[in-house]
């Protein structure tokens, strides 16, 4: 009988490049860690990484890109669930991580690898891209959260999903420099402060 030869799927080799890079890059810090050493702990050769990535700066912003992509699936999913945004909030900070992209599982990671990328000037137009799909899906969330709420018109989603996410950006960086002071729910805690204090004025 003769023996079938499967090959991992690009989106398979993907996912582990991602899996590996994560952990190289917490382990080595994203400046220091190899294409070798992101292959290897992937169990792939160099070669595998190049018939995929360009460079170590492509496979960042692919990351970026599969996290947003992850993230509006996520998420969506948990609002169609969760129709009020108190229980929203709610389920994000029971969600279970463990099963999620790396970048989802260690925000600091993310924001370690935005910081790292816009150094490159060049790369800039395709962190922009991933800063807009970002706030679309705060905006679209908060659009949702308005309109299951009835209070739709209230506030402009658009500019509400910035101020959002400039926000949890803020807390993240802070979290990096300070985490003694810097909880790791901060981000949730402050929505749900400001979720509570609009309630509030509204009534």
């Amino acid at each position: 009988m003769s023996r079938v030869r499967t090959r991992p799927t690009r989106d398979n080799t993907c996912e582990k490049l991602f899996e590996a890079a994560a952990r190289v890059f917490e382990e080595q810090g994203i400046g220091g860690a190899s294409i070798e050493a992101i292959a290897a702990a992937a169990g792939f050769t160099r070669g595998a990484f190049y018939s995929n990535f360009k460079s170590k700066e492509e496979l960042i912003i692919a990351m970026l890109e599969d996290h947003v992509e992850q993230s509006i699936r996520r998420n969506l999913d948990l609002l169609a669930r969760h129709k009020n945004i108190a229980d929203f909030i709610d389920a994000l900070k029971t969600m279970d991580r463990s099963r999620q992209d790396p970048l989802a599982r260690s925000p600091l990671l993310h924001m370690e690898m935005i910081l790292f990328v816009a150094r490159a000037e060049k790369r800039r137009p395709d962190l922009a891209k991933h800063l807009r799909a970002r706030r679309k899906l705060i905006a679209d969330i908060v659009e949702t959260a308005l309109k299951n709420s009835g209070k739709d018109g209230s506030l402009n989603p658009t500019w509400t999903g910035a101020v959002l996410l400039a926000l949890e950006d803020g807390f993240r960086l802070h979290r990096l420099i300070d985490p003694e002071t810097t909880p790791a729910d901060s981000f949730l805690r402050a929505i749900g402060d400001l979720q509570r204090a609009i309630g509030n004025s509204s009534s």
